[in-house]
């Protein structure tokens, strides 16, 4: 006997941004893992949903996962969620995918909400290819990080917090220059969503403290720039 795995993406804002079918599975499934069991039960509460959630996060997802497995192993369906979008895009899941496909256990993705998307699309810059990039790392690396990037050639997207977003369009500024056009896209769905597009030097200037809540940061790639300068 055998369960499975369920990935579920959940909304990155607004709490009616999931599908039919994503909300079947979070009412059949036996067990919903979430990042916060009070976070994910807002979203459960909206729907009138009443679930088993069960704590699954980056503290305890090496220690939780094996015997994840073994339950699942035994019959057990288990849909994973994070606080918002896909599971396994810059948040848990990976660890837990692959040691279900190593024990041969049905895993299933959802389509649905990723901000990586929503941003790249509604920024204005080329779609057809880009670079997801995550978080910048925060302190040791960052340099490395940025000069990493001077010949990419196709859009770029990243995660970054709002706390080092003026940061990250300076640095960007020095490693682009002030010409390459970007994208600080913020509160994405939410009620207060902003898309704040021009160049690097613009928004460099923009008043401190605007860029607030969750934000996508997306920049112009090379090959792009290019043509559009010449």
């Amino acid at each position: 006997m055998s369960g499975k795995l369920t990935l579920v993406p959940t909304p990155i804002g607004n709490l009616d941004d999931i599908t039919l079918r994503a909300l079947s599975v979070l009412k059949e499934a036996d067990v919903i893992l979430c990042e916060d069991t009070r976070h994910s039960g807002q979203l459960l509460k909206h729907h009138g949903i009443e679930n088993k959630l069960s704590p699954f996060h980056q503290h305890n997802e090496h220690k939780v996962t094996e015997r994840l497995v073994e339950q699942m192993q035994s019959g057990t369906h288990m849909a994973l969620v994070t606080d918002a979008g896909t599971p396994g895009i810059s948040d848990p899941g990976y660890l837990l995918v692959r040691a279900s496909i190593e024990a041969e256990i049905q895993v299933a993705v959802l389509p649905g909400a990723t901000a990586v998307i929503t941003a790249i699309v509604g920024s204005g810059l080329p779609s057809d290819r880009y670079t997801y990039l995550g978080f910048p790392p925060q302190k040791k690396g960052r340099q490395t990080f940025w000069k990493s990037l001077e010949e990419e050639a196709h859009t770029m997207v990243m995660y970054e917090s709002p706390h080092r977003i003026e940061k990250a369009l300076k640095e960007a500024l020095e490693t682009f220059g002030p010409e390459r056009m970007a994208c600080v896209a913020r509160e994405l769905t939410k009620l207060h969503e902003t898309y704040h597009r021009g160049t690097l030097a613009e928004l460099v200037e923009v008043p401190s403290g605007t860029y607030k809540g969750e934000i996508v940061l997306v920049i112009e790639g090379k090959m792009h720039f290019e043509k559009r300068t010449k």
